[in-house]
């Protein structure tokens, strides 16, 4: 832990060009070998935002008064209060998603429901640089509520956006005025989310390969290949990279399913995700499953003889990917915690940052009215 806040406290406010960072925020990938930036990504407000996330975690879980416990608080503390929220106002009052110094800041601006929810909260619990509490308004305030498979809630397709921001927040029981009105919380409806996955999965619209109430889970993952194959009589569209998902506003699905999407749920549906992840790991044993635990995606329905850009084809079993990745891993250990332990929810109810992002967001009810001010 106190390598990587020491590396990340080092260079958070160079300014100069190949730094990992600037203004307190981090490049989305930086290179493995020497932490610079890699090519020409963006300066990403997410990226650093779930960073941050954890690294305030840290702060208030290594409590104990011996020094290092206390260095990690320190470099927590001063990570946190480098980031330079204000600055990336590009359309005030919400915050841009990314810029470089080739083109300056993307058009493109934190609006919900989307796992923008804990980069709202952080900013504006900032005791440096906090937004104007406008800033929540104005991320609702393009929410959609709609009904699909049988549930009625926020839409958003990706699973990944109904975890990241819980990863984080124990949002049971607190409200903000838009849950208020729908009469239930940011938890539940997370809950709703996951039941209408699977019950897409379970209706398999489109007929790919085994999908059902035990194989479900649409998320941003790695896929075969890009391009249109024909399989077993019918034209099929892949991708490799892309944002997987299904929603009342959108469905991207080429028969790739990301384990992270079903076991990230674990704290909402115990009862639907753990018979999904016996069944994952029974049907797909070790070409599915790592020392890391599971691996990226699988696609089933893909299994042609042909050159991929990742993983590779099993025969009679499809696509398996090869990588495992912290973005997945993150959710799935931290949320099987949260369903054993609640230790991550528990831990983050104490960070005083935290509790006043929520307020600030206008969060009330629960936990949050007793914590301590």
């Amino acid at each position: 832990m106190l390598t990587t806040l020491r590396f990340f406290a080092r260079p958070a406010a160079a300014p100069e060009p190949g730094a990992a960072g600037t203004r307190g925020f981090f490049y989305h990938f930086l290179d493995m070998e020497t932490g610079a930036r890699f090519e020409k990504v963006e300066l990403s407000t997410i990226d650093t935002t779930l960073f941050l996330a954890g690294a305030l975690f840290c702060q208030t879980y290594f409590d104990r008064p011996d020094a290092g416990e206390a260095e990690i608080r320190d470099l927590a503390e001063r990570l946190y209060r480098a980031a330079d929220w204000l600055w990336w106002q590009h359309h005030p009052p919400l915050v841009s998603m990314g810029w470089t110094s080739e083109e300056g800041f993307n058009e493109w601006d934190w609006r919900g429901y989307n796992e923008g929810m804990i980069l709202y909260v952080l900013a504006l619990g900032s005791p440096t640089h906090p937004l104007p509490a406008s800033a929540w308004e104005a991320y609702t305030r393009t929410y959609e509520w709609n009904k699909f498979y049988g549930q009625e809630y926020l839409q958003f397709a990706p699973l990944f956006g109904h975890h990241y921001s819980h990863v984080w927040v124990d949002f049971r029981g607190i409200y903000d005025r838009y849950m208020r009105a729908r009469g239930i919380d940011y938890f539940e409806n997370s809950r709703r989310a996951t039941y209408a996955h699977r019950g897409y999965a379970v209706a398999n619209p489109n007929r790919w390969k085994a999908y059902g109430e035990n194989v479900w889970g649409l998320s941003a993952c790695d896929g075969p290949i890009d391009g249109d194959f024909e399989i077993e009589g019918r034209k099929r569209h892949f991708f490799t990279y892309a944002a997987r998902g299904a929603s009342a506003k959108e469905v991207r699905d080429d028969g790739t399913i990301a384990p992270t999407a079903a076991v990230g749920s674990l704290p909402f549906a115990p009862e639907i995700v753990l018979p999904a992840m016996e069944e994952m790991h029974r049907w797909a044993g070790g070409r599915l499953f790592s020392r890391y635990g599971f691996l990226d995606a699988f696609n089933p329905t893909f299994v042609l003889s042909v050159p991929l850009k990742h993983g590779k084809v099993v025969p009679g079993a499809g696509w398996f990917d090869g990588d495992s990745l912290g973005i997945d891993q993150g959710p799935i250990v931290a949320m099987i915690e949260n369903a054993r332990s609640e230790l991550v929810w528990k831990t983050m109810r104490r960070n005083p940052y935290v509790v006043a992002g929520l307020r600030r967001a206008g969060f009330t009810g629960g936990w949050l009215d007793s914590a301590p001010r």
